[in-house]
């Protein structure tokens, strides 16, 4: 038997771990090849990891809640045949879970060994956690849990714990505190404050993430879901490596407005698809990068890394409220069919978090339609490591000055407007106010006779 590598795949350019939600195979599992092994989270993307092998489970090197840095080997597959390849990326991390090298896990242990897992610290109430303290072993998760909720290391040894060899699991933490009826959560003291209203200010305790409950009524608190929080995480990087600018153009798109209308329905029959207005600035951004190549870039140190593909962005919402944004990859060799096809595809796959891992990475430029909230215009962040993004705002009927050959003329118009923020470490003003002025000028030139 030979044996397989299955390590923690790339996720995408600014991904650097990820964490295992479930094993859906376990060990000692058969797998064929594309066979689903184990569920895994990111900031962006939930995600499903295919076997890219047949054979055996023979070994688990994380369990669920754990994160993992991309690369790491996470299961070892055995297989029938010749002697199997690693799998791509394993760099240096062809250890297993005792830190022993694939070939040598049934040896002894080397006395002075060093474990696998690094001892982590979380600081709770006064009293520092690490990852294997007490006669358990705490995944990050749950010692970030337990620092939240100011769970002591001796309070954290009496929850019961569900997992493998007992550890406590996610589920676990959040339901002990979920009913959580001994001792109050501990927090510092402070002198008592003499009372200057007759007002009581309501008690508030929180629950699990989801949902929130307050004793006084008028407070809830309610912790972010994973998802959130690294959303979250993201967009504070963004602003702290790019110092950002905004430009604005007003632009009427009165042309693409009555054609859509005028052939929605003759698209939906030759396509079998719903034309939005997605496709269209898609369209326009592609052609003003083509213009402006040097928008198509990311930032490496002091080098800049110009990307000769066009994959443009979208941000898209999920039933839970929060974003993603999928890639359509080489936009610029979409017609506009092509590009509705892949926006409706994406779109609705984004809804129901479906979307594969290589959907949502390699973005070289990025769209948002803030016009879907009925938002005239925006500042959006710069989704990183790129150094531009643009927003699209709604499109609204207003009196314009229209030129024509017999002079100017006051017209009710369809006008939008297109916010540009962009990267002021690479992107001037010039080169940003330009793009976003060309993007508008190739709206403004839809030709009202298109063929469908």
């Amino acid at each position: 038997m030979a044996k397989f590598e299955l390590v923690m795949p790339k996720m995408g350019e600014s991904i650097i771990e990820a964490t295992i939600l479930n094993w859906v195979k376990k060990e000692g599992d058969q797998v064929e090849v594309d066979d689903t092994i184990v569920e895994i989270a990111t900031d962006k993307v939930d995600s499903e990891v295919p076997s890219p092998v047949a054979g055996t489970i023979e070994k688990i090197l994380f369990e669920p809640d754990e994160t993992v840095e991309i690369g790491k080997v996470i299961a070892i597959i055995n297989t029938e045949g010749e002697e199997a390849e690693a799998s791509p990326a394993t760099g240096d991390s062809k250890t297993t879970e005792n830190g022993q090298a694939p070939g040598e896990q049934d040896k002894e242990p080397k006395p002075q060994e060093e474990p696998r897992r690094q001892p982590a610290t979380a600081q709770t109430g006064g009293t520092t956690i690490e990852s294997g303290s007490g006669s358990r072993f705490y995944s990050p998760l749950v010692r970030n849990i337990a620092e939240t909720e100011n769970i002591s290391l001796d309070e954290l040894e009496q929850i019961p714990g569900t997992g493998a060899k007992g550890r406590v699991t996610k589920k676990d933490i959040l339901a002990y505190v979920e009913n959580r009826t001994g001792a109050p959560t501990q927090q510092p003291k402070t002198p008592a404050q003499p009372q200057t209203t007759t007002t009581q200010q309501p008690q508030v305790t929180a629950t699990n993430g989801q949902s929130g409950k307050s004793v006084g009524g008028d407070v809830e608190i309610v912790e972010m879901d994973r998802m959130r929080r690294m959303i979250a995480d993201h967009m504070v990087r963004s602003k702290q490596t790019s110092p950002h600018v905004t430009s604005f153009v007003e632009v009427d798109v009165t042309n693409i407005v009555k054609w859509r209308s005028r052939n929605k329905a003759k698209f939906m029959e030759r396509y079998g698809e719903k034309i939005t207005f997605t496709p269209f600035f898609i369209e326009a951004v592609a052609k003003a990068i083509k213009d402006f190549p040097n928008i198509n870039m990311s930032v490496d140190g002091n080098n800049l890394i110009i990307k000769k593909n066009i994959n443009i962005g979208m941000a898209a919402a999920m039933n839970n409220g929060n974003l993603i944004v999928p890639v359509i990859k080489n936009a610029d060799f979409l017609n506009l069919a092509g590009l509705a096809k892949q926006v409706n595809d994406l779109a609705s796959r984004a809804r129901d978090n479906k979307l594969k891992p290589d959907e949502i990475q390699g973005g070289t430029f990025t769209l948002t339609n803030v016009g879907t909230f009925g938002n005239v215009m925006g500042t959006p962040i710069i989704n990183q490591p790129q150094v531009a993004i643009i927003a699209t705002g709604a499109i609204r009927k207003k009196p314009a000055v229209v030129e024509t050959e017999h002079g100017d003329l006051i017209a009710v118009r369809h006008m939008m407007f297109l916010s540009h923020s962009y990267d002021h470490r690479v992107v001037d003003g010039y080169l940003g106010g330009s793009f976003v002025q060309r993007v508008g000028q190739y709206l403004e030139a839809f030709d009202p006779d298109r063929e469908v």
